[in-house]
């Protein structure tokens, strides 16, 4: 007796309860079908959500066949009444009563783990180092002189600034929209330009706006930072900002469930329609040879999509105004395994001869109707210089490697911001430019703020040599001066032409001027003699000396082809014609990002 309790030791321990014998649901054929429907159930909500490719070259494949035999037979399980206990009881019930799905399991992962073996870079880097074909080229003689006002000024950031702040102009949009982070650099009619859709604000946003699409998207000039914003007469309806069918991923799979995709690239044709562009993923045939099942993946060819209709066709070679095809990580990664597998894969860990990579960071080129990559190339001793660059056609992966021993990006732009330590500036990632026939780093120079204050070129070459300038022409005209110097090039090419080839002009003699402030820069309108209207148009912060013009001062108003609007022009540059010297033809001033009710403040000094 324990506080109460009476416990008997001899007593018989008390029987185990029986559990009740589970029964089997209706016919065999019955449970087969019940197990198939509510496979097939869960499989198709799986698909729905998950969209993976039905295709042996992708990984996400054999999960969800893998899924979908898991499923069946746990519904096997309970439409059978089982009765087993422990692994081996269940193994058994598997092998048995769901011998398909078993077997399908095994053949999976056979073929997974022999797909891996024949995939793997020891057994297969001759095959892997064969992936980008690649060409030398000479980059004077190839790479063709830029003028300073076709040189894209703008950086990614700088782009996502102003796309954003243009977007907080339209009272009409703002409340709902917000700005896509997509900024694809793009050719578009010459000229490098960014582009980039709207999103809806959230999900509630998009209910309510869904019928209509998505109403603009924008267009960021990067050589005069000019933001377009371009209304569509119909929404875009597919895009990945949409949910359910209108989902652009899932608009791309239920039309090509076998197709492996690249990301999805914004683009615009030539006559603004917007699309998307789906490079088709595919393994590659080095050498004749597949690289196994998972290895040597390449793009061939693309799917366009009309962002507006849903209309999409599958290109093998996609029309001239596609930009984006390839990724830039791709071609890197491609790039990489040649620099470290051409004398084979033991030598990139042992002896590394000829070990080459490329280095941290790329950026974009506009050669012709292209857009090409471009990054450089180091030896993989880890050492502060480059052995050369490459320039990669996005559109075709056409790839050239040009000898040039210099510096490494990031060592330029070190010694690009030692010129300014005193003003704390950070450098942005460099763009390769022939200037005089020298390879040169360009690069912006940015506050804390990120607003571009003054522009850097540094020498390939000889990278102690770097020239700034508070706007692209000061920048470059310092440069060539500094490159006359050292004896680099001739006493022809030591300056350059400061009147920009797309410009036209107009003269006047000044009847009116109207100011307004804008957004906190102050907007210039003028009217010439003999008109009604106000026909020229200026910011500040782009034409210096607009503040100081006069009513009465003859001038030659200077502005670019294509910024013309139906009311006015917008005026680039101005020059006075009475003789005075208070003013230059077009040079190209710095645009500051930030808002200023001062243009006086911000003007730059004219010579």
């Amino acid at each position: 007796d324990a506080g109460g309790f009476q416990f008997d030791p001899n007593a018989a321990p008390k029987p185990k309860r029986e559990r009740k014998p589970r029964k089997s649901i209706g016919s065999k054929g019955g449970r087969i079908a019940v197990n198939t429907l509510v496979t097939l159930l869960v499989g198709a909500v799986f698909f729905y959500v998950q969209m993976p490719a039905i295709n042996l070259h992708a990984e996400e494949f054999y999960g969800f066949v893998l899924l979908l035999c898991v499923t069946y037979c746990i519904c096997a399980l309970f439409t059978s009444g089982f009765q087993g206990t422990g692994a081996k009881g269940y193994f058994t019930f598997v092998k048995k009563q769901c011998t398909v799905p078993f077997f399908v399991v095994a053949a999976l992962i056979v073929t997974a783990l022999v797909g891996a073996l024949t995939s793997w870079v020891v057994l297969r880097a001759k095959d892997y180092q064969a992936l980008l074909p690649i060409d030398s080229g000479s980059f004077a003689s190839e790479i063709e002189e830029v003028s300073y006002d076709r040189i894209p000024m703008l950086d990614r950031d700088s782009a996502e600034k102003l796309g954003d702040r243009k977007l907080g102009e339209l009272a009409d949009m703002v409340s709902q929209f917000e700005v896509a982070e997509n900024y694809t650099q793009i050719n578009y009619h010459g000229r490098p330009v960014r582009v980039t859709p709207l999103r809806y604000g959230d999900i509630i946003k998009w209910f309510n706006n869904r019928s209509e699409g998505l109403p603009a998207y924008l267009i960021i000039d990067m050589v005069t930072q000019n933001v377009e914003v371009v209304r569509l007469d119909e929404g875009m309806k597919y895009t990945t900002a949409e949910h359910f069918s209108r989902n652009l991923y899932r608009h791309l799979r239920f039309a090509y469930p076998t197709y492996m995709f690249e990301e999805p690239v914004f683009e615009i044709n030539e006559d603004g329609t917007p699309y998307w562009v789906c490079a088709k993923k595919v393994v590659v045939r080095a050498a004749e040879k597949t690289i196994g099942l998972f290895g040597g993946t390449d793009n061939h060819g693309a799917v366009l999509v009309n962002a507006i209709t849903g209309e999409s066709e599958y290109y093998e070679e996609p029309p001239a105004w596609v930009d984006h095809v390839y990724s830039a990580e791709l071609i890197i990664e491609q790039y990489d395994y040649y620099g470290q597998y051409h004398n084979g894969f033991w030598n990139s860990i042992f002896g590394q001869r000829d070990v080459t990579v490329t280095t941290d960071g790329y950026n974009y080129l506009a050669e012709g109707d292209d857009v090409y990559l471009y990054t450089g190339v180091t030896s993989v001793g880890g050492d502060e210089s480059n052995i050369g660059f490459l320039l990669s056609n996005q559109r075709t992966k056409e790839t050239k490697y040009y000898p040039c021993a210099g510096a490494t990006e990031y060592s330029a732009m070190d010694s690009a911001e030692g010129q300014v330590q005193n003003l704390r500036y950070n450098a942005t990632f460099p763009l390769l430019l022939n200037i005089a026939e020298q390879p040169t780093y360009f690069m912006a120079l940015k506050d804390a703020s990120e607003l571009v204050k003054m522009y850097a070129m540094v020498n390939v070459n000889q990278y102690q040599i770097v020239a700034i300038g508070a706007t692209v022409a000061d920048c470059e005209a310092n440069y060539r001066q500094m490159l006359l110097k050292n004896n680099l090039i001739s006493d022809d090419q030591g300056s350059i032409d400061v009147t920009p080839s797309d410009y036209k002009s107009v003269e006047g003699t000044i009847a009116e001027i109207r100011t307004a402030v804008v957004d906190g820069n102050s907007i210039y309108f003028l009217r010439f003699d003999g008109e009604s209207a106000f026909s020229v148009r200026m910011s500040a912060a782009e034409v210096a000396y607009a503040p100081l013009l006069n009513v009465g001062d003859r001038v030659c108003v200077y502005y670019r082809d294509g910024y013309v609007t139906e009311n006015w022009i917008e005026a680039s540059d101005v020059e006075l014609l009475d003789g005075s010297a208070q003013s230059a033809p077009p040079v190209e001033t710095s645009v500051s990002t930030e808002d200023s009710a001062d243009p006086v403040e911000n003007a730059q000094e004219m010579p």
